[in-house]
């Protein structure tokens, strides 16, 4: 397969996935973009190898398939679709291998873990499956000093608290929950409860105080992002479009009252849109 085909693919399986991340990546330049989808093809490829795994398929041996493409995306012998196409981005942008393997590790967590007792234990399954994706865009985007690592790494944790938010009652139909259980039991809000979909004072009261978490990690990002120099803060727009529309999910989901046992909150396509032109506009003439 050429690099082209390869690039062709990766672009199309980005798109189909609907993902709010398509739209920050449409105001990247060219070379930026295709690398955006590469990696985005990638994250998503290996995450599906466990949350959607194909009929007759082992979860852990298919991360192992991915574990072994990586490694011949960066020896030079890339096989399949997303290795052709990651071998030539992670040399062009100078991508750490060491982020891939941490963003597979993350999502092998899930092969043999449905609890997290303490947040602490949670906090690094959101590292790996989500900063360490920020820390990847930082090298195509231009800007890997020390504080927009902290940039990227407290956005990653603001994400990701964001989806478990959005998808407790998802997460519970899989017997799976996210929420540390230290703050389920601080609240009297008991498993089963959650797994069963109840709402009651003590779900509000938990779902309020991981919102606040979360609230928590996008004001550090803020704060990191504004401590950057002008050309930095430029170069992160696309970023920051992301943290516009999942801080307006978060927003959502309290103004719903938490609801999230019902149909998926979500930006509408041309809400997000809307977003991401805002952002552009005040980025680039502010």
């Amino acid at each position: 397969m050429t690099a082209a085909e390869a690039q062709a693919f990766c672009t199309a399986y980005t798109k189909e996935s609907g993902s709010n991340f398509y739209y920050s990546f449409l105001f990247l330049p060219k070379a930026s973009r295709n690398a955006m989808y590469t990696v985005y093809a990638f994250c998503k490829a290996v995450d599906s190898a466990v949350d959607e795994p194909p009929v007759g398929s082992n979860p852990k041996e298919e991360l192992n398939r991915w574990r072994l493409e990586l490694d011949a995306a960066y020896d030079g012998t890339p096989d399949s679709p997303i290795a052709v196409s990651l071998a030539h981005h992670v040399k062009t942008f100078s991508i750490p291998k060491v982020y891939f393997e941490e963003l597979i590790k993350g999502v092998e967590m899930d092969l043999s873990n449905k609890r997290y007792v303490r947040f602490e234990e949670l906090s690094l399954y959101c590292y790996r499956v989500a900063s360490v994706v920020g820390l990847i865009c930082l090298h195509i985007f231009g800007a890997t000093s020390a504080r927009a690592q902290d940039y990227a790494v407290a956005l990653g944790m603001a994400f990701q608290l964001t989806n478990i938010l959005r998808d407790v009652g998802v997460d519970a139909d899989d017997g799976r929950i996210y929420l540390p259980l230290d703050d389920l039991h601080a609240c009297n809000c008991p498993e089963q409860a959650l797994l069963q979909k109840t709402y009651s004072p003590e779900f509000t009261a938990l779902m309020q105080q991981e919102a606040a978490r979360a609230h928590h990690y996008y004001e550090k990002a803020h704060a990191a992002f504004e401590a950057l120099p002008p050309s930095e803060r430029r170069a992160l727009t696309v970023a920051e479009i992301m943290r516009g529309i999942y801080s307006r999910i978060l927003a959502m989901i309290e103004q719903s009252g938490y609801q999230v046992f019902g149909p998926r909150i979500s930006l509408s396509a041309k809400h997000r849109l809307a977003v991401a032109l805002s952002i552009w506009f005040r980025s680039r003439f502010s």
